[in-house]
């Protein structure tokens, strides 16, 4: 008997070996090749955004991180050109349930997350080999659950794998997946994660509204509800989202945030607005989504959304959604991109002034406490925290395009509100405070270390230790005291706001973004060959 477990467990492992080996020598070949279809700019605008050229400027303008925002049927792409139809007709749309719970699932593989700050897919693959290939992880890759609507809270089907799944995940078994066909049934809505890393179609939606948006990527999931059922329970989310109705309707309630920032990707939820989750709310808008509707939710906007007891034609009253989510990364916020400004602007300072030519003190001191202070500056002013577009595909050089003129005029409010503050004392406190602590001041700019790579635009390599600092070297400089720390910040943070000029920035700003959207890339296409079967 003993031997028999050992030589079974010896077969499991070689066979657990064999998975992992071929999906990391299939991943790895992914990488020279492009996996994904092109869609054209244009259509997915449209067929987003609506068939007028002003249409996705009037959504900049009027809605994006601002209001939620309704886009019918009727304003949108006619249907010979709609993104969608190419999904759809993988999915087999006259017997969804049945296609998505069983064909799907039983060829769906995990797609463990690559951490957003990762710039080396190589080492993505050293950490993650064992789990290339294997069957998909509840949380991770899936979610079967339904909103208990009085208490506001969330049952799920494996109730039992929430507590350990960090630990050790609930990988799905057959069995499993027939249990979520069962859970359907009784009132449960799947909701499937990661669409854009298994099916082609959903890649090319997804890659083209990153470069529509300037970012390194965007996700998409997939919601299927029963009828007169409701997934999730009413909450907000840290990202903004485009909420594609495929199949049948659904009744979403939208309440706007108490709190004007705002939230921060993988940042904890904020007090206030939690609170304002579990309140039911009073003054709210009412949408109902029907097919081929689009409906925008800025984050931070909370919602609800169920399915009604009405049965559509072909829907057997379900509802079929795709969830496009528009993550907005910190080095993609304005806050980032006035930290990508200060680093550059130091750097290129270096290269024509000694580093102890002005007021006979050191700049580095002054250039920590100005990156602390716009930290600061970013946890009070909700500007700080929008989304930067000038990576946008639509952004043009052009002094006269309203895109130009749109974040031209936000950078220099920011740079205006920089120079106006005189909270010098409060920043120094505050970063002797976190030093003394023994807190890392700068954990949320650490992305701005990248930067130490060799960059082809640079004859030299630039040492970026400036957020080596302790409480100490703040002042070792400065044997005259604060007062000269003081007026030597003043003097750099006036200077920078004064040179800096956007266009020096942008190039070294999309040089960033290449750099994450390289590695999203080709985990993208890894992905997608990983899961071929399915397109």
């Amino acid at each position: 008997m003993y031997n028999s477990t050992v030589c079974s467990q010896q077969k499991d492992l070689l066979s657990n070996m064999r998975v992992n080996d071929l999906a990391e020598s299939i991943f790895r070949l992914s990488i020279r090749f492009q996996c994904t279809t092109v869609l054209p700019i244009d259509q997915i605008r449209r067929s987003i955004f609506g068939l007028p050229q002003s249409s996705f400027k009037d959504f900049i303008e009027g809605y994006w991180e601002v209001s939620p925002f309704l886009i019918s049927r009727t304003s949108s792409a006619v249907d010979e050109e709609n993104i969608f139809n190419s999904f759809l007709n993988c999915i087999n749309p006259k017997d969804v349930v049945h296609h998505l719970l069983s064909s799907v699932l039983h060829c769906a593989v995990s797609c463990p997350p690559i951490a957003s700050d990762e710039l080396d897919i190589f080492n993505f693959l050293k950490n993650e080999r064992d789990s290339l290939g294997m069957p998909i992880k509840y949380q991770q890759d899936i979610r079967v659950l339904k909103a208990e609507r009085l208490s506001n809270t969330e049952k799920h089907l494996f109730l039992e794998s929430l507590s350990s799944c960090i630990q050790s995940p609930h990988v799905l078994s057959f069995d499993d997946i027939f249990r979520c066909d069962e859970a359907y049934k009784d009132g449960y809505t799947v909701a499937m994660r990661g669409m854009e890393f298994r099916f082609k179609s959903i890649a090319a939606i997804t890659e083209g509204l990153a470069s529509l948006f300037g970012q390194p990527s965007v996700g998409a999931n997939l919601s299927l509800t029963p009828r007169n059922s409701q997934g999730l329970p009413r909450h907000y989310d840290d990202h903004c989202v485009l909420v594609c109705q495929l199949m049948g309707m659904k009744q979403w309630t939208i309440s706007s945030p108490r709190n004007k920032l705002l939230p921060r990707l993988y940042e904890p939820l904020d007090g206030s607005q939690g609170s304002n989750v579990d309140a039911v709310p009073n003054a709210c808008m009412q949408i109902l989504l029907k097919e081929g509707d689009i409906l925008y939710i800025p984050r931070g906007y909370v919602h609800e959304a169920h399915t009604t007891n009405d049965v559509q034609k072909d829907s057997a009253g379900l509802s079929l959604h795709l969830t496009l989510a528009i993550e907005v990364e910190a080095p993609f916020e304005w806050e980032g991109f006035i930290h990508i400004a200060l680093h550059w602007w130091f750097q290129d300072l270096k290269q024509h002034v000694s580093s102890d030519s002005m007021t006979g003190t050191s700049y580095a001191a002054c250039i920590r406490l100005l990156h602390f202070m716009i930290m600061s500056l970013g946890d009070v002013d909700p500007m700080f925290r929008k989304a930067c577009l000038v990576n946008s595909i639509c952004f043009s050089r052009d002094t006269n395009h309203w895109l130009y003129q749109s974040q031209v005029a936000i950078f220099r409010y920011l740079l205006d509100k920089i120079n106006e503050s005189s909270k010098f004392m409060e920043t120094l406190q505050s970063l002797e405070r976190s030093i003394q602590k023994e807190e890392d001041p700068f954990r949320r700019i650490r992305w701005l270390e990248s930067f130490n790579h060799n960059e082809e635009e640079a004859n030299v390599r630039y040492e970026y230790h400036i957020f080596d600092v302790d409480a100490k070297q703040l002042y070792d400089s400065y044997p005259e005291g604060k007062e000269t720390l003081e007026a030597a910040f003043l003097l750099v943070k006036s200077k920078f706001c004064k040179q800096v000029l956007l266009e020096d920035v942008v190039p070294r700003y999309r040089l960033l973004l290449e750099k994450y959207r390289k590695v999203r890339k080709q985990y993208l296409n890894g992905m997608l060959l990983l899961h071929r079967d399915l397109d």
